[in-house]
């Protein structure tokens, strides 16, 4: 039969002259009450895999109750992205270190173009993500900001200048969207037309950096741990902020990374016709 073994991440800790100690997957330790049952055997039946004999009655309850607060499991452990679909678009610099960790997790991994986007809307297993060693031309991104209005995931990623930009994942209606990081940056900024210029297109020639190997990793490092929490459909514990508000920008000249609030920006509702005035 099949049976149970510590969850993946937890551990017991022998302390000598003492009771056997329960480090949880989060990292907290918990002494172990063991009764009658000599701690060995509670260890060997913890880290064993297939049996044929049933658990003598007082080390049954124990794991048993290891398995009721998680720390004991009979299955193993699947990918965090097992079921869920990711299509790439973008440069090869970015998305193939992103394609080989997402599939990694367990995700299907398809080529994409921007022709599919349209088509992939309305697919709730579904992220697209699309990773740019460049500015954002104007309108690209336009099909895709739809895609979270019906429950397609949406992720993102560009480069201007030294600085490589993680947008928040966007998974459903009323999250933001790359036109909102754009107005959000704008309103942020004292040189707005500027910046608007940089974006348009009116600027010298690309100087770099470009990713390296290193840094192009550690971008799809981020970017697979947010359609993680999209799969997971909740917030890591720990996180500072949620990934559908969070906005990252990574210096490619040192690898650091800071993070910055971004919420969407709500619809401006049209002015009022002006009232006909009365003729005399």
């Amino acid at each position: 039969m099949n049976r149970s073994r510590l969850a993946p991440g937890a551990g017991i800790v022998t302390v000598p002259g003492g009771l056997p100690v329960l480090r949880t997957a989060e990292g907290g330790f918990l002494r172990i009450d063991t009764g009658g049952t000599d701690p060995r055997e509670l260890v060997a039946r913890l880290t064993q895999g297939e049996g044929t004999h049933p658990d003598p009655a007082e080390l049954g309850s124990l794991v048993a109750a290891f398995e009721q607060a998680g720390h004991a499991v009979t299955e193993p452990r699947r990918p965090p992205l097992t079921g869920r679909t990711v299509h790439l678009l973008g440069d090869p610099l970015l998305t193939e270190p992103l394609s080989r960790f997402a599939a990694a997790e367990g995700a299907e991994v398809h080529p994409a173009t921007a022709d599919d986007v349209a088509g992939l809307a309305g697919r709730r297993d579904t992220a697209v993500v699309w990773c740019l060693d460049s500015p954002v031309p104007d309108g690209l991104w336009d099909t895709a900001d739809r895609l979270p209005s019906r429950h397609t995931a949406w992720l993102r990623c560009h480069r201007e200048g030294a600085h490589t930009w993680i947008e928040p994942l966007a998974s459903a209606p009323g999250d933001v969207t790359a036109a909102h990081v754009r107005r959000r940056r704008l309103a942020a900024t004292a040189a707005h037309r500027e910046l608007a210029a940089y974006w348009a297109g009116h600027r010298t020639s690309d100087t770099g950096p470009h990713p390296t190997e290193a840094s192009a990793a550690l971008i799809a490092a981020l970017l697979t741990a947010d359609l993680i929490t999209w799969a997971n459909g909740e917030p890591p514990r720990g996180a500072a902020l949620p990934a559908h508000r969070r906005l990252r920008r990574m210096d490619l000249r040192d690898l650091t990374v800071t993070e910055h609030p971004v919420l969407p920006v709500p619809e401006v509702a049209p002015l009022p016709a002006p009232s006909a005035r009365a003729t005399a």
